[in-house]
């Protein structure tokens, strides 16, 4: 008994022994300590993640020890205490004294700032670097090339800029290498053939151009790579083939040419992505045919050719291919893959619609027999005789073969039935129409001299004449200056590399110094590479518009036959992407947030530029590409609208919108088959919104994205944003700012008016006068009169300030829609409130408000931020906006 007693104990002390060393290991250097409790600080760590008395290798979140020492630090997601929030910066130099740091993942930790250069010096053990959504900016160090240790390298969504260095192809055991989503440029580098472990390459949505390294094909471990959303040309290259390993490949969104290669040695590949290229020939018989592929995209190109029988194909069900806008024709083939979606629209598909394509597909825009949605029958034959094809005429005798003298009869009388109804219909829908323009242009007659004064909230006035109609040939010697090509070069540098501020997609821009001291920016124009004549849409611009929202134009160079040169004044503090949050003026290369007063002032300044050309410009323009990079600023922070190449007038007559209203017939600003922007008002105000919350919430890249994961974001940040509780928007604004109670509310306001330009609907969105009256006056937004005259008033009259500022999302029929009460858990999950409908007037309570009561939770009116009424009114999502 004593010796089982005995035993009993020394297994309790053995345990304990191993527990203290294995579980309360303590850190045992000094300097560790000290460096944990100095990161402790900087970054402004709330205790209940590193409690200040607790044992770091222990009760700290995200810490690992080994032996002793400090090995793993993992801030992923960590918010900082209030005092920390205030002014965030990427103060981690207490990382260089834990010298046996392996792993260090800030995902999703606010670290504004750039990449300090002893990362790749001090950090040598490192073999996970975890930095993506950190808010970065400025060029990956080169000395990250140093870190021979590192597995993993995750820079993704940042703001990081310039090229990537040709160090990091030293990096020999690096098996995931992210660069996805920044603003990097150039090319890959050709160093990186040396990442033989290679399994992970992402570096798509950045600013990459030129070719894709036929060298890849040699990286045999990858397994996944994505290229997509750059600016690739010329071809695929055939050696990707090789790449045996390859489970993912994503080309998509690129400028690459020429034909699909084989790429028959891909045998595990299950996902392949090549839409929205310039890609030409025929779909290879072997990509068509790998049974293992689930996912093929390679819509939106030039492929054209008989799609191949491949009836041995048996796996890989469920598949979902897109073949879309392309120009394949002929019969569908017979497969015996089973599709869970097969996307075949804006092709020339003829005869009958197989079973496998019945379910689950669209099939619109085709030439297919039986099936509603289809190419006109002109359409189809023009496009199969020019190739010399036979078209099937739909199942049909083609009009060439002789009919039965009965048949024909009956033909030729339904055929004049048929003509009859038509030019019946034509005539009264002329009739109606007609009576339309009259009853508007009486109507316009009649308002004409009363506009302004019944219009709450007009654009902003401008004492230059709303521009010509377009159309009027372009006159140079009234059009600014015209500058030599020496005088070009010689401002520029003769376009030295430390001149170039950035890759555009329209043309490199180039800071200059003219002789007389003016600074300038040039942009340098390939008219070979550049949309054909592109820039002289930019230039009949600014030949018929003026205004001192927009940037100053300053002249052109045409001499050059390739090269052409836009001319505009330099802009001291850039755009808006890189002046949110800007370097101070200090040593320590720390980053200074922009004040909530400026950001509102930026705001105000933009929304007065796009309410000029959306209501004082007749026909309207659309700017198109509204987004942080095209708001430049000047020394004093006022906003000139850039990046106005791709503006043009709204699409439709200027009276289609109130045709369009009349008939009840749908408006969309969703862009067309090429994927281009829409040329919608409604369009700008959708991206204008994406500022707005870039501005409350100080995510960069917000308003430059438009990919799924972007709209993952909207639609998690969007439910902080309710009109009925102030306090919700606190969980997305900026943590860098200062605000008081008073700016919060403004904040608030900023946030109501961004989502209500997200509205899914575009016919729900407010215009853009409206808009800019709601940020001039944004307490307006949110406080609501709380006198009965006031009341009555605002019940009385659709002249009401909200009123004016959200009537014109809505018909009359609406005006009295009230948003539900909503809790913060109803909120979870969706991207938009739900509304519910109340008859009556919105004064029906005996001092105006429902049933009498006042609401405590909100202050703002009633007619604020509308939804749609029914669920199915809600469009999901506007993909390409």
């Amino acid at each position: 008994m004593v010796k089982q007693q005995g035993r009993v104990v020394l297994f309790c002390f053995v345990f304990f022994l191993l527990f203290d060393s294995t579980f309360q290991q303590r850190v045992s250097s000094s300097a560790e300590k000290f460096a944990l409790l100095q990161l402790r600080s900087s970054l402004g760590l709330r205790a209940k993640e590193w409690p200040i008395k607790g044992n770091p290798c222990f009760n700290w979140a995200g810490i690992r020890c080994k032996n002793g020492r400090v090995t793993e630090i993992s801030i992923s997601g960590f918010k900082r205490t209030r005092v920390g929030g205030q002014t965030p910066q990427f103060s981690v130099d207490a990382l260089q004294n834990l010298t046996l740091l392996e792993s260090f993942n800030a995902s999703n930790f606010v670290l504004p700032g750039s990449i300090p250069e002893w990362f790749g010096l001090r950090l040598v053990s490192l073999r996970v670097l975890d930095l993506r959504s950190c808010f970065l900016i400025g060029p990956i160090p080169p000395s990250l090339g140093n870190l021979t240790s590192l597995v993993t390298l995750n820079l993704s969504n940042n703001g990081l800029t310039g090229h990537v260095p040709r160090s990091l192809g030293q990096l020999s055991r690096l098996s995931s290498l992210d660069l996805s989503h920044n603003k990097l440029l150039g090319v890959i580098p050709d160093t990186f053939v040396s990442l033989k472990n290679l399994t992970l390459l992402d570096m798509s949505s950045n600013f990459f151009n030129g070719a894709i390294p036929s060298d890849i094909g040699t990286l045999l471990q990858l397994k996944s790579l994505n290229l997509s959303d750059n600016s690739f040309s010329t071809s695929i290259p055939t050696q990707l083939g090789n790449l045996s390993n390859l489970v993912d490949l994503n080309l998509s969104v690129n400028s690459l040419s020429g034909v699909v290669p084989e790429l028959g040695g891909l045998r595990n590949l299950k996902r392949m992505a090549v839409g929205n290229n310039r890609l030409s020939g025929s779909l290879p018989n072997a990509l068509w045919s790998m049974p293992g592929l689930q996912f093929l995209d390679v819509s939106a190109n030039n492929l054209t050719g008989i799609l191949p029988n491949v009836s041995s194909v048996v796996n890989a069900t469920g598949a979902v291919f897109n073949l879309s806008h392309n120009t394949f024709y002929g019969n569908l083939p017979s497969l015996n893959r089973s599709f869970s979606f097969l996307d075949l629209s804006g092709n020339y598909f003829e005869g009958k619609l197989p079973n496998y394509a019945q379910r689950n597909a669209s099939i619109s825009s085709n030439c297919l027999q039986n099936v509603t949605s289809q190419r006109n029958r002109s359409e189809c034959a023009s496009f199969y005789s020019g190739r010399g094809l036979l078209f099937d005429n739909f199942g049909e005798p083609n009009a060439t073969e002789p009919l039965p003298a009965s048949k024909s009869n009956r033909k030729s009388h339904r055929n004049k039935i048929i003509l009859a109804a038509v030019l019946g219909s034509v005539g009264l829908l002329a009739l109606v129409f007609i009576c339309i323009l009259l009853l508007i242009f009486c109507t316009r007659k009649r308002g004409a001299t009363n506009q302004r004064a019944t219009e709450v909230g007009p654009g902003p006035a401008s004492s230059s004449p709303p521009p010509p109609a377009p159309g009027v040939s372009l006159n140079f010697s009234s059009l600014g200056d015209a500058f030599t090509y020496q005088q070009i070069l010689q401002a520029t540098g003769e376009f030295n590399d430390a001149n170039l501020m950035k890759h555009g997609h329209s043309g490199d821009l180039f800071r200059g110094t003219l002789e007389g001291g003016t600074l300038i920016v040039v942009k340098r124009i390939d008219v070979q590479s550049a949309r054909n004549e592109a820039y002289l849409s930019e230039l009949d611009f600014f030949s018929k518009v003026s205004h001192s929202r927009l940037v100053p134009f300053m002249g052109h160079c045409l001499e050059n036959e390739n090269e052409k040169f836009v001319v505009y004044k330099y802009m001291p503090n850039g755009d808006l992407s890189s002046s949110l949050f800007r370097k101070n003026n200090s040593d320590d290369d720390s980053l200074q947030s922009l004040d909530w007063i400026t950001r509102l002032k930026i705001a105000i300044g933009a929304a007065e530029g796009l309410s000029y050309l959306h209501h004082e410009c007749n026909p309207p323009l659309v700017h198109r590409d509204v987004q942080a990079s095209s708001i430049l600023l000047d020394d004093k922070f006022e906003v000139r609208l850039g990046s106005l190449n791709e503006a043009c007038a709204q699409e439709g007559e200027s009276h289609q919108n109130r045709i369009s209203k009349l008939l009840r017939f749908p408006q969309t600003s969703e862009p067309g088959a090429s994927g281009t922007p829409s040329a919608t008002c409604a369009y700008d105000v959708y991206c204008f919104g994406k500022v707005l919350l870039e501005l409350v919430t100080g995510k960069l890249g917000i308003s430059a994205s438009n990919d799924g994961s972007m709209k993952e974001w909207l639609d998690g940040t969007l439910k902080y944003i309710s009109i009925y509780d102030k306090e919700l928007v606190t969980n997305i604004v900026d943590p860098s700012l200062i605000i008081d109670e008073d700016l919060l509310e403004e904040v608030w306001a900023m946030a109501i008016v961004a989502r209500s330009c997200l509205n899914p609907k575009p016919s729900r969105r407010p215009l853009m006068r409206y808009i800019l009256k709601a940020l001039e006056n944004p307490l307006k937004v949110v406080r609501e009169e709380h006198t009965s005259s006031a009341r009555l008033r605002a019940t009385s009259s659709r002249s009401s300030w909200n009123a004016a500022l959200f009537g014109s999302w809505r018909s009359s029929s609406d005006v009295a829609a009230v948003p539900a009460a909503a809790s913060a858990h109803k909120l979870e999950g969706t991207s938009s409130l739900k509304q519910s409908a109340t008859t009556g007037s919105q004064g029906s309570g005996p001092n105006g408000d429902n049933n009498g009561q006042s609401s405590s939770t909100r202050r703002q009116s009633k007619e604020i931020f509308p939804e749609p009424l029914e669920e199915h009114d809600v469009e999901r999502g506007p993909q390409a906006e």
